[in-house]
């Protein structure tokens, strides 16, 4: 029997089993976005006609509820729909990097790769490998997860062990603990800009450096491995391998020893790849380089270095791919190298489907203004509570928890809370760098157990490659163990970096003192 068929029998049932039954009867996904955008609708035609006390932060109005079940309201929601959904962000990042990745696997580079990782990665060092590989793939941003979660399920599967819980442990090493990071990554300026700005509304002079929270994000990567790792191997495999049976085979290709031919082709895509990464490396070095921002950062949203990450990507994955599929011999002509972009791509028509839907949810629920409304009342709350400075930044991160059910991404929510938390809280002496992070702590640990996360659709696509009953509910009984044991390690994290006051990162501290 396979390590990961399902046992005969029937298991003990865990309250896990309980969330992934009532989830698995959640209508699909897409239809969840689809309901929701009603409900938003509705909603707003109710809560329009209610006055609030609230202020937006940022343009000190007050916040009001837009009526969307109006003439006018509904005629703006048709007439933008299109730009809704070729605006999507995820959908322009997870097809451009696709291709790429189409061309690499076409060609069969991507499957020799994977025959060499397997031979010399050892069993005990996968689950850790894929976790700390997911780590890695934050600079990578979105497009990661087109690359990082069906490569993770096939390691997994061909050594054995449950593909699902390669899933898990790489979607909890990407998105779980995306507060920990080795590298910078696009997000550190975004989240500094928004924390700036809200700690200039009592300090006009402050500034905040884009990596405040450096030190205690690299240190952090190894407290979220070795929790991530404790959890794939003791909680989640197991349970994953006495409920969800393997039922969809994938062909042992894979298993085979590259041939001379493959070997050669192999080793010559490898230096090409090499040469364009050094190539690429040199070309931003230079001060007045291309890649650089006119301030002359490579880590500025305004970068041309972060605007071309995901074309960098198709870059990478489609030459070494071409290199090797055509010394190989696998590919003949230019109709096999299209071929193999046409036959990825069809992997993505359910999450394409999806992000039609989803579109419409987000523009209904930004234009509403309901958003701005659940984010400011739960700051209000937060503020009325009056706590010690511990247990306001324990506030910060239940909060944050609490919003990023329904509001997934970081950006959005920072928007509205910084300009309220990092004031209120520097008036109570707490600095905005320390903000900063207890923001971050829940905004990643949550990430991987709400349905609301644009991903999920594309994950439970890759999940269903291998079994066939994977759903919504699936899904989150496996992540919920990662964003409870990741909540709790990275606050208990920021926590032992606080009693020994060490450095959150460059140019911050813990406390503000009022002049």
């Amino acid at each position: 029997m396979d390590a990961y068929a399902a046992p005969s029998g029937k298991p003990k049932k865990s309250w896990l089993d309980s969330i992934e039954n009532v989830g698995n009867k959640i209508p699909d996904i897409t239809m969840l976005f689809f309901i929701a955008t009603l409900i938003c609708i509705a909603l707003s035609m109710v809560l329009s006609n209610i006055q609030f006390d609230y202020v937006h932060p940022l343009t000190q109005e007050p916040i009001q509820v837009k009526n969307l079940m109006t003439a006018n309201g509904l005629m703006n929601l048709f007439s933008s729909m299109v730009t809704n959904f070729v605006s999507f962000p995820p959908l322009g990042v997870v097809i451009v990097a696709t291709l790429g990745i189409g061309i690499a696997e076409g060609s069969g580079y991507i499957n020799t790769a994977l025959k060499k990782m397997l031979a010399v990665v050892p069993l005990s060092a996968v689950t850790p490998s894929v976790i700390f590989i997911g780590i890695l793939s934050h600079v990578a941003s979105d497009s990661a997860y087109v690359i990082l979660m069906p490569v993770s399920s096939y390691i997994f599967y061909k050594t054995g062990k449950h593909p699902l819980a390669g899933i898990a442990a790489s979607f909890a090493g990407l998105a779980g603990g995306f507060t920990a990071s080795y590298t910078p990554s696009i997000i550190d300026p975004i989240l500094a800009g928004f924390t700036e700005t809200g700690a200039q509304v009592l300090d006009p002079n402050y500034i905040v450096n884009v990596l405040c929270n450096f030190f205690y994000s690299f240190a952090s990567t190894f407290a979220v491995i070795g929790c991530c790792w404790y959890i794939t191997d003791k909680i989640v495999e197991p349970r994953l391998i006495a409920t969800i049976p393997v039922d969809v085979k994938q062909d042992d290709e894979a298993a085979d020893q590259p041939s001379a031919q493959e070997a050669k082709a192999f080793r010559i895509a490898n230096m090409t790849l090499l040469g364009l990464v050094v190539l690429c490396a040199a070309m931003m070095v230079p001060e007045g380089s291309l890649f650089r921002a006119p301030d002359g950062s490579l880590t500025s949203p305004l970068a041309p270095a972060m605007k071309t990450i995901v074309p960098m990507l198709l870059l990478f994955f489609a030459v070494p791919g071409l290199v090797y599929g055509f010394i190989s011999k696998e590919f003949q002509s230019a109709k096999d190298v299209t071929r193999s972009m046409e036959n990825i791509t069809k992997s993505l028509v359910s999450f394409i489907v999806f992000a039609f839907f989803c579109a419409q949810f987000l523009y209904c629920f930004s234009q509403s203004n309901i958003g701005s409304l659940i984010a400011l009342s739960g700051a209000e709350a937060l503020k009325a509570m009056n706590m010690p400075g511990q247990m306001t930044i324990l506030g910060v991160i239940f909060l944050t928890a609490a919003l990023n059910l329904v509001i997934t991404s970081a950006s959005s929510k920072w928007a509205i809370l910084a300009p309220v938390l990092v004031p209120m809280l520097m008036a109570v002496g707490l600095s905005p760098e320390l903000t900063q992070a207890a923001f971050r702590i829940s905004d990643s640990a949550i990430n991987v157990s709400t349905p609301m996360f644009a991903f999920y659709p594309l994950i439970i696509s890759y999940m269903q490659r291998y079994s066939t009953q994977s759903g919504i509910g699936t899904l989150v009984s496996m992540m919920v163990p990662y964003s409870i044991g990741l909540l709790i390690t990275l606050t208990a994290m920021l926590f032992l970096f606080w009693g020994l006051e060490l450095p959150l990162g460059f140019n911050s501290g813990y406390t503000y003192g009022l002049n």
